[in-house]
């Protein structure tokens, strides 16, 4: 790794953790601030919101500013509210927090990939960027299970406090380590909403709200799907967690390599068919304890292999808007996440089993894939049209 893109990683690791980590100590906000666990998960959906509306708006009003000025302002704010957060006396206020924890989320992987692909060496792009959501990667490996387990044993404030830290160090090391880059473009916020006057970046959102929330169908209810359906113990549900993130590391890592030596789009298509299979074979051996085992690292893989190639495509496809495009990018990525958890959700409301959100999963996935195959098909015929006589 190039020491320069070392502090969008690191960023990653904070960013994954305070996301991922909610799930884990839900029970004991909900405890600690006397509220219901459905309450508490409405904390899970503020910051999924601050996210989607950070992503656009943080960067259109940034846009002219040096990426590294704005890198430093979003960790800035993740890390000031973060540690409000572990200092939330009651549910309105961590609430509010949430919220405002979301809001850099987006732009700071956008901005991120922007950076990194502009640092990269030519024809590396994909695995540069890769290497920035190695971080996000890593949080689920580390991070997660020990801010869970220290939200259990000791205290969910000091969790807080410990993503916080985490975004200290990335100002430090944004700081030291990422070098001065001048403004792409000199741009505003109008002239970059103008990237929505073409059909491209709509077929990428929807490729990624869409064909990702086969992802969220299937991380969503993987705790019920192992203690009911593969009647694993609710004590080994963190480590076969941690399972899934290093298949997660592994996916982000080989989606890299594969979007740099095929191309972005054919990346994308490949892993969401793959990721289609993967979700039906869960649902087939979800009552096996072993083959399950091996499809939660296999499907973990394959889920993260489609952040690069599509943050790549996305990033093409702007026309001068980079930074805002690579941001709603990652807005599209939490849409997918209120997708896919809520149809999972329904056919288990309907009596169908915990197995169910892997069908509902693949289908959003397969969708995904359809979606990939109409920007592929318009990518050649593109293609074809340059290349013939007159043009």
């Amino acid at each position: 790794m190039k020491k320069e893109l070392l502090p969008l990683t690191i960023g990653g690791f904070g960013i994954g953790m305070t996301e991922f980590v909610m799930m884990g100590i839900l029970p004991d906000i909900a405890t600690s601030l006397q509220i219901s666990i459905p309450q508490a998960g409405h904390l899970i959906s503020a910051y999924a919101l601050g996210v989607v509306l950070g992503a656009p708006l943080l960067v259109g009003f940034a846009g002219n500013y040096p990426p590294k000025k704005i890198l430093l302002g979003l960790m800035a704010l993740f890390t000031f509210c973060n540690a409000l957060s572990s200092f939330a006396p009651n549910y309105e206020l961590m609430m509010v927090t949430r919220l405002l924890s979301g809001l850099p989320h987006g732009a700071f992987f956008g901005v991120g990939a922007v950076v990194a692909s502009r640092l990269a060496t030519k024809g590396k792009e994909a695995q540069a960027i890769s290497m920035m959501f190695a971080g996000l990667t890593v949080a689920n490996i580390i991070g997660v299970p020990l801010g869970t387990y220290i939200g259990h044993t000791m205290s969910w404030r000091i969790t807080f406090l410990i993503i916080a830290a985490v975004g200290l160090i990335t100002l430090v090391s944004i700081q030291k380590l990422l070098p001065a880059m001048p403004v792409a473009n000199q741009t505003n916020l109008r002239k970059d909403l103008k990237l929505f006057t073409h059909v491209e970046p709509w077929i990428i959102l929807g490729i990624t709200a869409i064909g990702t929330g086969g992802l969220f169908a299937w991380f969503s209810y993987i705790a019920p799907l192992l203690t009911e359906v593969a009647h694993f113990g609710s004590n080994q549900i963190t480590w076969i967690l941690v399972l899934a993130g290093l298949g997660m590391a592994v996916g982000n890592l080989i989606a890299g390599r594969t979007a740099d030596s095929t191309s972005p789009i054919k990346a994308t298509a490949l892993f969401l068919l793959l990721m289609t299979l993967c979700l039906l074979l869960v649902y087939y051996v979800a009552p096996f304890q072993i083959p399950l085992l091996g499809m939660t690292f296999l499907t973990g893989a394959i889920a993260f292999s489609l952040g690069p190639p599509i943050q790549i495509l996305m990033i093409r496809a702007a026309n001068g808007s980079e930074m805002l495009a690579s941001s709603v990018s990652q807005a599209g990525f939490n849409i997918g996440n209120a997708l896919g958890a809520y149809l999972g959700g329904l056919p288990i409301a309907a009596g169908l089993g915990y197995s169910s959100p892997q069908l509902v999963g693949a289908m959003l996935a397969f969708s995904g894939f359809g979606l990939a195959m109409i920007m592929y098909f318009r990518q050649r015929e593109e293609e074809n049209f340059e290349l013939s006589p007159g043009h």
